[in-house]
C-alpha cells in the first residue's frame, strides 16, 4: 500500500511539475494582475494532491504528449463514457495497476524502500513544522488587546494576522498612526481572504513532495503571490495619494521570518513597490476578461490528456 502511494505521488510531483513551471511562465505577464494570476496556483497543488484529473481533447498534456514525450495514462472510466478521467502515468513502471504490479521484483522492492523513506521524511517535516507553529504561538500569549481582534506585543517587529479558525492581527509596539492604518487594511484583508488557511494548505503539500525541489520553489512564489494580491486587493479603493502612501510605508517594514503567518512585510519590498506603481483599477469588463483567461488556463492545464 506504501509503494503503491509514492508511485502516484512520483508521478502526481511530475505533472505538477510541467504544470507549475507553466505557472511561472504565465505570471511574468505583467498586465495580468496578481490578484487574478495568484488563482493560477490551483493548478500545480491539485496535481499535487488529487492523482486524477478529468481529461480533455484541450488539454495541454496532449500538446507535451505530442511533441515532448508521451506519458501514459491509466483510464478511471470507460473511454466510451461522457465523462472520463485518468490518472496521468509518467513513470510506466507497473504491468497493471488495479492493484499496482511492477514489471520486476527489483522496481517492487525499490518503491518499498522508498515509500518508507517518503513517509519517515514526510512525518519529520511535518513534526518540525508543527514544533515551529506551537514556538510562534510563544510571540502573541502576551499580546494586549487594542480592540476586536486586534492586539500589540512588545515581542514582535513585524505586523502579522496569526491563526486561521479565529485569526488575531499582532501589531508591534511601535506601530502607530498613518501606518497602522496600512498595516491593518492589510492584515484585514489577509483575514478576509483566508490567505493563512491556502499557506497552510501550501505547506502541506509541498511537505507531501519533499523530495522535489520544485514543490518548494512554488510555494515561495505562490506565498509572494499571496501578498503582492494582498496589497491590490487592499488599495483597491484608496485615492492614488494614499496608494502612494501605502507603498512608502513598505519601506520601513521588516521581512517577517516566520513562515506560518501573513505579515506586512512577507515579500519583497521591491518587487510590492513596483507592482503598486504600476497598480490599475480593474473594469467589469477586464475583470470578467482575465477571470475568462484564468479560468481557461485553469481548465487547459488542470486536465489529462484524451
Amino acid at each position: 500500500m506504501l509503494a503503491e502511494t509514492v508511485y502516484w505521488i512520483i508521478n502526481m510531483s511530475i505533472t505538477a511539475s510541467l504544470m507549475g513551471l507553466c505557472v511561472l511562465l504565465i505570471r511574468r505577464i505583467r498586465r495580468i494582475p496578481r490578484r487574478v494570476s495568484v488563482f493560477l496556483w490551483i493548478i500545480p497543488f491539485f496535481r499535487m494532491c488529487v492523482p486524477i484529473a478529468f481529461t480533455s481533447p484541450f488539454s495541454f498534456m496532449n500538446l507535451i504528449s505530442e511533441y515532448v514525450y508521451k506519458p501514459k495514462t491509466v483510464a478511471v472510466s470507460p473511454p466510451q463514457s461522457f465523462i472520463s478521467m485518468s490518472f496521468m502515468n509518467s513513470i510506466g513502471a507497473a504491468a497493471s495497476y488495479d492493484p499496482i504490479v511492477y514489471k520486476t521484483n527489483m522496481l517492487e522492492e525499490v518503491f518499498r524502500v522508498a515509500g518508507i523513506i517518503w513517509l519517515v521524511v514526510t512525518l519529520a517535516i511535518l513534526l518540525a513544522f508543527t514544533m515551529m507553529y506551537v514556538s510562534t504561538l510563544k510571540e502573541i500569549r502576551d499580546a494586549r488587546r487594542f480592540k476586536d481582534n486586534v492586539y500589540v506585543s512588545k515581542k514582535i517587529d513585524t505586523p502579522a494576522v496569526y491563526g486561521i479558525i479565529r485569526p488575531r492581527i499582532i501589531l508591534p509596539k511601535d506601530c502607530k498612526g498613518k501606518k497602522r492604518e496600512f498595516v491593518l487594511r492589510h492584515e484585514r484583508t489577509h483575514v478576509r481572504r483566508k490567505d493563512n488557511l491556502w499557506r497552510l494548505l501550501g505547506f502541506l503539500a509541498a511537505s507531501v513532495h519533499w523530495f522535489n525541489p520544485l514543490s518548494w520553489l512554488f510555494l515561495k512564489a505562490f506565498l509572494a503571490d499571496l501578498e503582492l494580491a494582498c496589497d491590490e486587493t487592499a488599495v483597491a479603493k484608496l485615492s492614488e495619494d494614499d496608494r502612494k502612501e501605502y507603498a512608502v510605508s513598505l519601506i520601513g517594514s521588516v521581512r517577517s521570518k516566520n513562515m506560518f503567518v501573513s505579515a506586512f512585510g512577507g515579500a519583497k519590498v521591491r518587487t510590492r513597490i513596483e507592482n503598486l506603481v504600476s497598480y490599475r483599477h480593474l473594469t467589469v469588463f477586464s475583470a470578467a476578461g482575465f477571470g475568462l483567461l484564468v479560468a481557461a488556463i485553469i481548465y487547459v492545464l488542470i486536465t489529462n490528456a484524451a
